[in-house]
């Protein structure tokens, strides 16, 4: 019996790898000499498509994709894939949600600490032998301070969960109000800045949240407030970041995302008050791996029930 045919966008572990080619005929498009011009000549071959929230699945390679039938992404991000299009053609999306909630919500909160008592700025400092000539300078604390999130949704309330241990009073700004949730609602994002000491972005990426953390909302959070982003780099405004963190408008900044990955801003490289990670919200073994298995389930859901399990 032929295994069901699977288009792949673009690469993931070694691991993952194996396992597909283990039960469907995989065509890896990244490896292909003309990528586009193979989709022209053989794209009306696939049903099914495995790629990630970084390789997405644009609207032209969609286009070339005449009888796709389900996508499978590695992610929660889905700003990447052509949406509209592929629900328009009745074409099911799924993701990776709830597996990564954890590992993300704990990468929020160790952004928090670190941006506020400034743990790698003062190791950066002892290393540097600067303990020798005197004290670090003092930090501010997490305990007890005002926790805004942007984007209510699963990370969200789990970082609201870790940050309940810190006895932070928590106000959350969504695209509307959510009924059954117990903290504040703010309509409007310039007042959640303003009330909080963190602002935590959580919410999707895409043109709805494009750059609404811009130069107003960063100099309403004020120069003792800081700025956590494990969203995606598009919902801020870099270079309205950059210039509040050099002028001293904002007090801090960690990221796990940038808007040109995994280019970042050369400003933003030089300035001790702000955290850089590579984009690894998920990067840890067990959540990594069960991503993967959840992205080889839901092909297996759809080719023996035509239902992915986790739809977009």
């Amino acid at each position: 019996m032929s295994k069901p045919k699977v288009l792949q966008i673009g690469p993931l572990t070694d691991r993952f790898q194996h396992n597909l080619a283990e039960h469907y005929d995989v065509t890896a498009l990244w490896q292909q000499a003309d990528p586009q011009a193979f989709l022209k000549e053989h794209g009306a071959g696939f049903e099914l498509l495995a790629t990630s929230a970084r390789f997405g699945c644009s609207a032209e390679q969609l286009a070339a994709l005449p009888n796709l039938k389900a996508i499978s992404s590695f992610g929660v991000g889905y700003d990447s894939i052509a949406v509209d299009a592929a629900r328009d053609r009745g074409i099911q999306i799924s993701t990776t949600p709830d597996v990564l909630n954890d590992c993300v919500a704990d990468l929020a909160m160790g952004l928090m600490i670190d941006t506020s008592r400034k743990l790698a700025a003062s190791e950066r400092f002892l290393r540097a032998g600067g303990w020798l000539k005197g004290n670090f300078p003092l930090a501010r604390r997490v305990s007890g301070k005002r926790l805004g999130i942007v984007g209510l949704g699963r990370i969200g309330q789990a970082v609201v969960k870790r940050a309940s241990g810190f006895d932070m009073e928590v106000r959350y700004h969504n695209r509307s109000k959510l009924n059954d949730s117990p903290y504040g609602y703010e309509a409007n994002l310039l007042d959640l800045a303003h009330w909080a000491d963190f602002l935590v972005l959580t919410c999707v990426g895409g043109a709805s949240t494009h750059h609404i953390v811009n130069a107003q909302v960063l100099a309403a959070l004020g120069p003792k407030g800081i700025v956590i982003n494990v969203a995606r780099g598009s919902v801020i405004d870099e270079q309205a970041l950059v210039a509040a963190l050099q002028d001293g408008t904002l007090g801090g900044a960690g990221l796990d995302v940038f808007e040109a990955e995994p280019q970042v801003p050369e400003a933003l490289l030089s300035l001790d008050n702000v955290m850089l990670l590579p984009h690894v919200g998920s990067a840890t073994e067990e959540t990594r791996l069960q991503m993967e298995e959840l992205v080889l389930a839901n092909l297996a859901a759809f080719v023996e029930r035509g239902q992915v399990l986790t739809p977009l």
